[in-house]
């Protein structure tokens, strides 16, 4: 039997899902999830292995228009997925409004390769009507997809979406190891955490202006040391990271070292510090410094 291998990007507007419907489809926590929107920075890809087949499922930034470099970076992100995709997934929601960047909705009309639309969180709908006045929305908008009611949340039609990629994926062999789960190195989870954390626990501006580099990364057989320091924009958000007499930060640091053991299960010492790096999202070469451009 011909192995099968390819590449499915999951591309979408923010806030509707994307990452949790990956880290269904890849069953591991890959991509970090919030209920905030702009919570993918990166691309991030899940690999499933079997005898049969490899899939490299990619991870995307949610579409929106750039208000700052960090912002076109991420954009860039999302339109190399259309570029290098075998299957392409484009996540919507019960929700979100058909139209919404329709630009980009537009360059997914046009693609060749197979076109699943997910529509997600189908568990907020009342009954069936309310759901087929949303497909035939989306049927007249993309008409060459195959379209996938869905609950990521409740994990509802995951298993028959992967039936299909798993059709559709054409014959090749792996493109990676078939022990590697991601193309991240173990670093970058640590980071992904960090800010899940930060996300969840800070308000308004602060999680938005912060970036987080892992500086010293020591594994031994049964422990890891980590050193990382949360870059911010301004002073005052500094002190409002660090909390008064360092409460903040030590509850950060608290609640992602627990995340972390779990991820590497392992023994985890975590130091947090924070440094001020003014105007970082609109600098090339801090965004650069930080992973987001070539």
């Amino acid at each position: 039997m011909q192995h099968k291998a390819g590449f499915v990007n999951i591309v979408g507007n923010p806030n509707v899902g994307k990452s949790t419907l990956m880290n269904r489809l890849v069953g591991e926590r890959i991509s970090i999830i919030t209920s905030k929107a702009q919570t993918t920075r990166h691309r991030i890809m899940g690999i499933v292995n079997t005898d049969e087949y490899q899939i490299v499922f990619s991870d995307t930034p949610g579409v929106l228009k750039p208000k700052y470099k960090l912002q076109e970076s991420m954009l860039e992100f999302s339109e190399e997925a259309l570029v290098d995709a075998d299957i392409l997934i484009y996540v919507t929601d019960v929700v979100e409004t058909p139209t919404k960047n329709q630009s980009f909705l537009e360059k997914v009309a046009k693609m060749k390769v197979p076109i699943l639309l997910v529509i997600n969180k189908i568990d907020l709908l009342k009954g069936d009507a309310d759901l087929m006045a949303i497909v035939d929305k989306w049927r007249a908008m993309l008409p060459t997809a195959e379209i996938f009611p869905t609950s990521a949340q409740e994990n509802f039609n995951v298993d028959n979406l992967m039936k299909r990629i798993v059709e559709l994926l054409p014959d090749s062999p792996p493109f990676f190891g078939k022990d590697d789960l991601t193309d991240r190195p173990a670093r970058f989870f640590v980071t992904e955490i960090i800010r899940e954390k930060m996300l969840l626990d800070y308000d308004k501006e602060i999680p938005y202006a912060a970036e987080v580099v892992v500086e010293l990364f020591d594994e031994k057989p049964d422990s890891i040391h980590i050193m990382a320091v949360i870059y911010v924009e301004r002073d005052s958000q500094k002190a409002i990271v660090i909390g008064h007499g360092g409460q903040k930060l030590k509850r950060i640091g608290i609640e992602a070292r627990k995340d972390i053991e779990t991820f590497f299960k392992k023994h985890v010492y975590l130091e947090l510090y924070v440094k001020v790096e003014k105007d970082w999202r609109n600098k090339e070469n801090k965004l650069r410094a930080f992973g987001y451009k070539d």
